[in-house]
């Protein structure tokens, strides 16, 4: 394709923003990108219209390699047409996320800096997702050492999220319309899971030997899934066990006579030791990577895009990011729902992580 001489300067300075921005495994980098939606599901034969407010990172986003567009249908947006069909109304999804912002950020900058958003009358649900990129960047940082082994960043980044996580629940609860039905988190899948079973370049001080990358980054995952919601337990927000929901298989793999999806899931009420051991060691062989994520012994969906970091998505994009966001609607794609599920609940990642978070949605606004 030809430029045009006068595309040419703004092709060239949009070359030269780009690789300011640019973004890598969902912000390894200390790159950050705004990319703020707001997309209304307009049933017919309504004007009655509320709101999702949805903060986080890139998975809120619906980051999809590109930074000026995002997925229309990310997971809050998926909820949106549930809950337009559930209570016969219009539903305003607004989505305020950050690629590649960590914990802090997505506090700080979200959930504190645009509270307004939640604070607008019509608000009904608000959610929130973070603590990936903490992850990755310690997963980058751990895959990069030499020498001995320092743990610590993993550490630092489960210290970080949990310290986050909870801040967010009290500045929503004290913050949210007062008329808000519903407050929920989302928690960690394990991009590249299969990806890390291999060895270390550092090796451990007490051993000498290098260690299984996977072996270090499961039991850190995993305390910070059980923390997200946990704490959802104690401050009165609900948890979509996003690990369980990308990570399980949907039939009984193992033959336990409990299908893999809710072997793997968070049960309220339990210890952080006794999570972490059924994740790690007892129901381990149940995990696979969420690149095939199988719905039936004959039959699975991929849920990661190829940068294998984030959710599959069906549908098209909006404007997302460097030249601003899309503030539009249209019409939902599905206005009903047989047993609360679309065709395609199980077939993207978006599409299961908005599923999960239909189901907590109340019956009426």
């Amino acid at each position: 394709m030809r430029i045009s001489e006068l595309a040419r300067p703004a092709a060239r300075a949009l070359c030269l923003l780009l690789p300011a921005l640019a973004l890598t495994a969902g912000g390894v980098q200390a790159s950050t990108l705004n990319q703020n939606v707001s997309w209304t599901i307009d049933r017919a034969g309504t004007t009655t219209k509320y709101r999702v407010v949805a903060y986080g990172d890139s998975i809120y986003a619906g980051y999809n390699g590109s930074t000026l567009n995002a997925a229309k249908y990310s997971a809050p947006t998926v909820d949106a047409e549930y809950l337009s069909a559930l209570w016969g109304a219009d539903i305003e999804s607004v989505r305020r996320a950050k690629s590649g912002a960590v914990a802090s950020d997505v506090y700080n900058n979200k959930i504190v800096a645009e509270r307004s958003y939640m604070q607008a009358t019509s608000t009904r649900v608000v959610t929130f997702e973070m603590c990936g990129n903490d992850g990755l960047q310690a997963r980058s940082s751990f895959k990069g050492q030499t020498g001995t082994c320092n743990y610590g960043v993993l550490d630092t980044a489960l210290a970080n999220c949990k310290t986050y996580v909870a801040k967010a629940m009290d500045y929503i609860n004290a913050n949210a319309y007062s008329g808000t039905k519903l407050k929920v988190i989302a928690n960690l899948y394990y991009p590249g899971y299969a990806a890390d079973n291999v060895q270390s370049s550092c090796r451990d001080a007490g051993t000498g030997a290098t260690v299984n990358l996977q072996d270090k980054f499961l039991p850190a995952i995993a305390k910070m899934n059980y923390w997200m919601c946990e704490y959802a337990r104690l401050k009165g927000f609900k948890c979509v066990d996003s690990f369980a929901g990308y990570m399980g298989a949907d039939y009984d793999r193992n033959g336990d006579g409990i299908v893999d999806t809710d072997g793997l899931r968070y049960v309220a009420g339990e210890s952080e030791s006794n999570y972490v051991t059924r994740i790690t060691s007892t129901l381990r062989a149940t995990i696979r990577d969420a690149n095939t994520h199988f719905v039936s012994s004959s039959s699975s969906y991929d849920y990661i895009q190829s940068d294998d970091v984030h959710p599959t998505y069906s549908g098209s994009t909006v404007s997302a990011g460097l030249f601003g966001g899309t503030t539009g609607s249209g019409a939902p794609r599905y206005t009903s729902f047989t047993a609360g599920k679309n065709p395609i609940w199980n077939q993207f990642g978006h599409e299961r992580m908005g599923w999960k978070l239909s189901t907590h949605n109340p019956a009426s606004p």
